[in-house]
């Protein structure tokens, strides 16, 4: 196992009608701005029943932070923290809200341009870099990403996808009541299952350092996603599912699973980029990429490919090769099976759109991917052919 620090400090409030708390959890005294998305928060009256628990403070809002929360529109949030004196931020939504509130957080009371904060990438920005930063909380409306209880978020400029990471930005507090992702629309869930999913195999599947928790832990999420995911996408009302899903979401991504492991993410980089210049959802653009990198990759993780074929999908009949092949193909039909495509020419890329993918990658330096840095804009153009 290799050698990590491990600290989680968000405090997780789980099951329905959990909203009550927040009034518990922040400073009475507090100068608060709720921050949403496109109004769905809004018109469902999750704002309004928010407000209600935050009653005898100030409260202001700022709605419209999209799917792929956009510096541009960020930078107007941290203009109304800054003219109101908001001391506390609390995300209603998803994971893009919630990431968007991240950066907001780290921006407000940055000293010099806000736009620096994109360039540190996978590295850390620090607390003499961020100088003051707002403590947030959260209320999830869309188990995906796990952003409720990490310190990861990932903003978009132009045609790029920034990874912005802080300790900073931990959430506070995180409400997680699956009744309120009930009136999500179903393609809505099926991404937010993909994500989950990839999320722990980007950690799991690697090469094997003897992290034997970690690695059943992970083996964990994965089966669960497998079995109540189908039923979350097809019955949002389901409540077993949706609360399994959802805790399965936020586990994925808490740093548990990757505490000591190697870790890839060369399938959320690339998909970030097919997200930026085309538009397809982040969990579909997962699902496109992942199987052909299993797949171009199949030697280098090789011994993982074979645990996850024989733990995840009980493959352990046939000869590697076949039980990889089985791994790989059930993970396709897995993805497929919630209603998403998971190939380019579904969303109307082509072989001729290549190139500009891996100009893109190039020119964010993103040229040595993968948990060993050997994955190339070579082995990209393969996986992306792969994906046609």
């Amino acid at each position: 196992m290799l050698d990590f620090d491990y600290h989680n400090p968000t405090r997780i409030i789980f099951g329905k009608d959990r909203l009550d708390t927040i009034g518990s959890l922040v400073p009475a005294d507090a100068r608060v701005l709720i921050t949403y998305g496109g109004g769905s928060a809004k018109r469902s009256g999750i704002i309004e029943r928010v407000r209600e628990t935050l009653a005898g403070r100030e409260v202001h809002e700022f709605g419209g932070i999209e799917p792929n929360p956009q510096y541009d529109t960020l930078m107007k949030a941290v203009e109304v923290v800054r003219a109101e004196n908001i001391d506390f931020l609390l995300a209603v939504g998803g994971g893009s809200v919630i990431d968007g509130t991240k950066f907001v957080a780290l921006a407000a009371h940055y000293d010099g341009d806000a736009a620096e904060l994109l360039a540190y990438g996978l590295a850390p920005i620090t607390a003499d870099a961020a100088k003051r930063v707002l403590p947030l909380g959260t209320v999830l409306t869309l188990p995906a990403t796990g952003s409720e209880m990490n310190s990861g978020a990932v903003i978009s400029r132009g045609e790029v996808k920034y990874p912005v990471m802080s300790g900073l930005v931990f959430p506070v507090f995180s409400i997680l009541d699956p009744t309120l992702t009930f009136s999500l629309p179903e393609t809505q869930v099926a991404n937010g299952v993909v994500d989950a999913f990839v999320h722990v195999t980007e950690q799991y599947i690697t090469y094997p350092v003897g992290a034997a928790v970690q690695d059943r832990i992970a083996e964990a999420v994965l089966k669960t996603l497998i079995d109540v995911g189908p039923t979350s996408v097809a019955e949002p009302e389901d409540y077993a599912a949706r609360a399994n899903h959802e805790w399965s979401a936020t586990l994925a991504l808490c740093g548990i699973v990757g505490a000591g492991v190697p870790q890839d993410w060369a399938t959320h980089m690339i998909g970030h980029t097919l997200t930026a210049l085309f538009g397809i959802d982040h969990g579909k653009s997962l699902a496109i990429v992942h199987p052909s990198l299993l797949d171009v990759r199949r030697e280098q993780k090789r011994e993982k490919l074979l645990q996850y074929a024989a733990r995840v999908w009980d493959l352990d009949m046939g000869d590697d090769d076949a039980r990889i092949d089985g791994a790989i193909g059930r993970t396709r039909a897995f993805f497929e099976s919630l209603g998403i495509a998971t190939r380019l020419g579904s969303y109307g890329v082509t072989e001729a759109d290549i190139p500009r993918v891996i100009e893109s990658l190039e020119a964010q330096g993103m040229t040595a991917l993968g948990e060993t840095g050997d994955l190339t804009l070579e082995h990209v153009d393969a996986i992306l052919r792969a994906s046609l």
